[in-house]
């Protein structure tokens, strides 16, 4: 537990720091640009200032940098400006930054064949399940099923890559196709199956967690098949069972879930390196 409170005070202390020199960075915009190009307007409009901009800038700055210019206040509030913008810049280019790798690993899966994928096997970037609620030995609904599926993306969304679950796809590659899915469903079609898969996700995994999870359809021998594709989660993901929460994640070709010691030592790691990315 101490090792990871130390591991979790270090990742603070970067993510803090990285703001802290946007924040300074953007005061110096501020100080620097804003107020001498706001100065430069205001004495161009009234015909005061004969320099071009560029000189006024550096006159400006020149002035600021050997205390020439008494403005505190004007200066201060253009600090506070610069900061703000150089925050939300950073915000701004993270979330950015992260939702272009998002679209370059969507874009590469989709390029796969998917008959090709399956002819692959599981591994660790992908899994098959032959249903989402329908026992195919016991001939009956069985929410279990369910749970495995969710169970199999919480592992995917704790993951370094995050990976692909296809449904209606035996253990051995056969296709099974969804119809026996289907008509569980008040809607029974593609839409009411993806419906109901993301409302499951929503409520067993969190609602924050359905923007990582993409589902396709493909038709294999006159047979749909879902595919489900996941982002890594921006968070630990955790699973209840039993009134339990639990921590899974891929390991080999299956899921399986952590002691308290290892999730702890495994989430400081992988969202460590997450953050300094």
């Amino acid at each position: 537990m101490k090792r990871f409170l130390l591991q979790l005070i270090a990742i603070w202390k970067q993510k803090i720091k990285i703001y802290f020199i946007a924040a300074w960075i953007g005061a110096g915009v501020g100080i620097f640009l804003l107020a001498p190009s706001y100065d430069y307007i205001s004495s161009r409009e009234n015909n005061a200032d004969p320099l071009s901009s560029v000189e006024y800038v550096l006159t400006q700055f020149k002035e600021i940098m050997t205390g020439q210019i008494n403005q505190n206040n004007i200066i201060l509030f253009y600090a506070e400006i610069g900061a703000i913008l150089g925050l939300l810049s950073l915000g701004f280019y993270r979330v950015l930054h992260k939702r272009l790798l998002d679209l370059d690993a969507l874009k590469s899966e989709l390029d796969k064949d998917l008959p090709s994928i399956i002819r692959q096997g599981e591994g660790p970037l992908l899994e098959f399940k032959s249903s989402l609620r329908w026992d195919m030995q016991e001939q009956r609904i069985n929410r279990a099923l369910e749970a495995v599926v969710m169970k199999t993306l919480a592992g995917f969304l704790n993951s370094h890559l995050g990976g692909t679950l296809l449904i209606g796809v035996r253990d051995d590659g056969e296709i099974i196709g969804l119809e026996k899915d289907y008509q569980t469903l008040k809607r029974p079609d593609q839409d009411g199956f993806e419906q109901t898969l993301m409302t499951a996700i929503s409520a067993n995994l969190g609602a924050d967690l359905c923007a990582n999870v993409h589902i396709l359809f493909h038709v294999i021998d006159h047979k749909d098949v879902c595919r489900v594709i996941i982002s890594p989660a921006l968070r630990p993901v955790f699973l209840s069972q039993g009134n339990t929460p639990k921590f899974f994640v891929r390991t080999g070709g299956g899921t399986r879930d952590l002691n308290i010691q290892e999730a702890l030592e495994y989430v400081a790691g992988r969202w460590k390196n997450l953050k300094m990315n």
